[in-house]
This record gives structure tokens, sequence and C-alpha cells, in this order.
């Protein structure tokens, strides 16, 4: 067996609850297409039978796939998307979970991140970390964040913590892989003050320089420098500008290399996203949803009553 056939069987055997009978459809874009194929022959290698569904690229992450990628998905028991853009904040991959079907989310997954870093981390130990960082976003009443001079407050009362364990016990569950993150859907309209970005945003990749996000009551309103400009852009106008999720990473073996799946998941790092949160505990109903990393923030927990 080659290193990338075992490592699928460990993902097999280690991250979900599947038997040798379920359905799988990996689902893939033109830019993943030849790595998705690697990943079902190490299915097929592996004993597992896989369909393959190849749809054209997503101009950005939480754009809808086509309808008919849509309906496919709803034929399996388990859909892995290695895509270019995440397909997690979309009405597509809800419906599927409603339909019993567990997706997995692998956007940007490259052969480096199948063989090295968070994927092989010892995911005992990434669940039970996820879990607690899980309760005490659950817990507190809001979060200031200090990068530098910069200091964002997000309020995040009577909201609830997603955790996001890369561990798959329930058939219907979904999550990114490799992953390793607790995050949260902010109150709308509260946060207020500025915040660094030191590290990647998706879509765009390792920044060059840091810039700085300036939100009111929820809002973005101004973001510096070059890299601002195109996150301004992709967001657009509209309400993919909305403060939409708070992460902070809980994977030991996760790095920071430019690639949005595994930086978000990183030791020391926390993230903000802009667009969609509908999808898990949120209101706002967008087709864009973009994270933002920054390595090193300080962090101060309010929690109620204090």
């Amino acid at each position: 067996m080659s290193e990338l056939d075992t490592i699928v069987a460990n993902i097999m055997a280690n991250n979900l609850n599947v038997t040798i009978a379920d359905s799988i459809l990996v689902l893939t874009d033109y830019s993943t297409s030849s790595l998705a194929k690697e990943f079902r022959n190490a299915l097929s290698t592996n004993g597992w039978s896989a369909s393959f569904y190849e749809m054209e690229d997503r101009k950005k992450s939480g754009e809808e796939p086509p309808e008919e990628a849509s309906d496919e998905m709803l034929k399996h028991d388990i859909v892995f998307c290695l895509t270019k853009h995440s397909l997690t904040h979309t009405v597509a991959r809800k419906n599927a979970n409603l339909h019993g079907i567990g997706v997995i989310t692998m956007p940007g997954i490259t052969e480096d991140m199948f063989l090295h870093g968070a994927i092989n981390a010892d995911y005992k130990r990434v669940e039970k970390e996820t879990l607690a960082m899980t309760e005490r976003l659950s817990q507190a009443e809001k979060l200031i964040i200090k990068t530098g001079k910069n200091q964002l407050t997000i309020p995040l009362h009577m909201r609830k913590g997603v955790p996001s364990t890369g561990v798959f016990k329930e058939k219907s569950a979904s999550g990114n892989l490799p992953s390793g993150e607790a995050y949260i859907a902010p109150v709308e309209g509260e946060a207020e003050g500025r915040i660094e970005i030191n590290g990647s945003i998706a879509g765009i990749g390792l920044l060059e320089k840091p810039i700085v996000l300036t939100i009111q009551k929820g809002k973005l309103v101004e973001a510096t420098g070059e890299a601002g400009k195109k996150l301004l852009s992709m967001l657009g106008d509209g309400d993919g500008r909305l403060l939409c999720e708070l992460g902070i990473g809980t994977n030991h073996a996760a790095r920071v290399t430019g690639n949005i799946l595994e930086d978000e998941k990183a030791y020391n790092t926390i993230h903000v996203a802009f667009g969609s949160n509908h999808t898990f505990g949120g209101t706002i109903k967008s087709n864009v949803h973009i994270d933002c990393v920054t390595v090193k923030p300080e962090m101060a927990w309010i929690f109620p009553g204090i």
C-alpha cells in the first residue's frame, strides 16, 4: 500500500462511523480532480466502493454547488468534498445532513496536507481539546481579541459553540477534515472594533503584510492593504460583509501554510469569518463565507456575572 492508501485507511477506521456497505461519493471540481481521483482510488484499494462526481470550480467559499451535484449528494451515505472552495456553509451540505448523509468537507486539500500536518494528529486529543474549547465559547458572554494596538469585541451571549473535532460519530455528521476547531456564530450586528489579520485569508493565502479590519455594528466597513481590497471584493457589498463566525484552532499538529483548511485549525490562532452562518446557529444567509486567520492574538474572556 502507498502512504496515501495507509492514511485513507486510518481515516476510515479512526475518524468515521461507516461500514463497508455504505455508499460513498467523492465530490470534486476541476482544480482538485487529480487528487480526488487518487483519494477515490485509495478508497477502492481499501475495499470501499466510491462514486465520483466532478463539477466546475466554485468562485468562492460558501457558493452553492450546481443543482445536479446537490442531488447527487442525496444518493449516498457519505460524501467527501475535495474542492477548491468550501462547501461547508451551504444549503446543499445542510440538506444532505438533514437526510441523514454525512458530509466531510476538504476545501483546498493538497497532497502535502494528506501526508503531513493536521490530518495525522492524535484525534482523541483533538476531540477532547475541541469539546473543552467549544464549551468555553458556549458559556462566554463575549470575547475581546487584542492584536497589537487593535481590539475587537465580539458578543457571544445566547449562542452555542460548535465543535469540529474531525471525529464523525453520527451518520449524518459533517465538518472539515483535517479538523480541530471550536467555532460559534456571534450575535449579529453587535461586534465592534478592529482586528489585525496576520496569517491567511481564504481565497488569498498567506499574507505578505498584516491587514487591519474595521468592524462596526457587526459589519466589515474597512480593510487595509491590497489583500484588504481583495477581501472586500470577494465579500461584495451586501450581507457578505457581516461578521458571521469566530473560531479557535485546537489541532496540535496543524500548521499555518496559507491553506485555510489547515491554518484555522492550528494552535495559537483565531479566525473570524464574514458571510453565511445560518448553517451553524446564526441568521445570515449569503452566497459567501470567507475565513481570516490571525496568529498569536491576545484573548480576554468575559463570562456572565463577571
